[in-house]
């Protein structure tokens, strides 16, 4: 199951590449660093399983997927500046401003956002508008960028759980609620009742994945996670093992997997992969 969707993923990201006469190389080469070097492909996946679960053909799902992943690598590549979480490992790799320099780095991540328009305007679809407003609204200043805003601004401050969770919910989980959102999008209409099952599960997905984020930031190590193991912690960063301990923070993951589950029902049958990656996501070593 994940293994097909992520060598279609993949064949269609590298592509992008391909037969091209780039205008400037060394940009490429930093937008393949940054997208094309490891990755699990989570959110991608969640397109595909998302879209088969309502009836969508994978051939239809290939551009919503790559733009679904072509925005996450931006957003990795923008995280890992020194302006803003300073590493200088992404899946055991050095990171693009590491490998390259900052500015070309800003500008990978500009230019790989730009290209997941690209992608998905490229294709003919009776739903383009609904699907481009998705992913414009999911990555943008109500989205994942205000994630990215407000988790700076928690830093070395003390939110409550409820604070943090909304924080995340937009750092994290809007991606992911766009990837299922997507993947549905592309097989029935924008008012089908399916996609509020979806997006449920999608919610608690999401902030449970973001929690056992925390738990291997504490839990885990450097080899494993492929970046440096405690970073949240020497950086003053608010984390639900923070707030809640390691076995509240592990509970409250299990809890809202659970609920992720729970939503599924109203798809049947054709939601098992969809519940099989819930278990996935929270269980994965990173």
């Amino acid at each position: 199951m994940r293994l097909n969707a992520q060598t279609r993923v993949d064949a269609t990201l590298n592509g992008l590449f391909k037969a091209r006469n780039p205008a400037a190389p060394r940009l490429d080469a930093a937008m393949r660093h940054g997208l094309l070097v490891g990755g699990k492909r989570l959110r991608p996946l969640l397109v595909y399983l998302s879209g088969r679960a309502l009836g969508a053909d994978d051939s239809a799902l290939d551009a919503p997927a790559a733009a679904i992943e072509l925005i996450h690598a931006y957003s990795l590549i923008h995280d890992d500046l020194p302006d803003m979480d300073d590493d200088d490992l992404r899946r055991g790799q050095p990171t693009v401003h590491k490998a390259y320099d900052n500015a070309t780095a800003i500008l990978a991540g500009d230019a790989l956002q730009a290209l997941a328009f690209e992608v998905l305007a490229r294709q003919s679809h009776p739903r383009l508008g609904p699907m481009v407003y998705t992913l414009a609204q999911a990555s943008g200043r109500d989205g994942m960028v205000a994630g990215q805003a407000l988790d700076l601004e928690a830093v070395g401050g003390h939110p409550d759980v409820e604070a943090l969770a909304y924080m995340h919910a937009h750092k994290t989980g809007a991606l992911i609620e766009a990837a299922v959102r997507l993947g549905g999008l592309v097989a029935v209409e924008a008012d089908d009742p399916r996609l509020n099952a979806l997006n449920l599960y999608a919610q608690r997905i999401g902030l449970a994945f973001q929690i056992h984020d925390d738990i291997l930031d504490v839990t885990g190590d450097t080899a494993t996670l492929g970046k440096v193991s405690g970073a949240d912690a020497a950086r003053a960063k608010p984390t639900y093992p923070g707030l809640l301990g390691l076995d509240g923070a592990q509970q409250k993951a299990r809890l809202l997997t659970e609920e992720a589950l729970a939503a599924l029902a109203p798809l049947g049958e054709t939601a098992a992969p969809l519940a099989e990656l819930a278990h996935y996501m929270i269980e994965r070593d990173h």
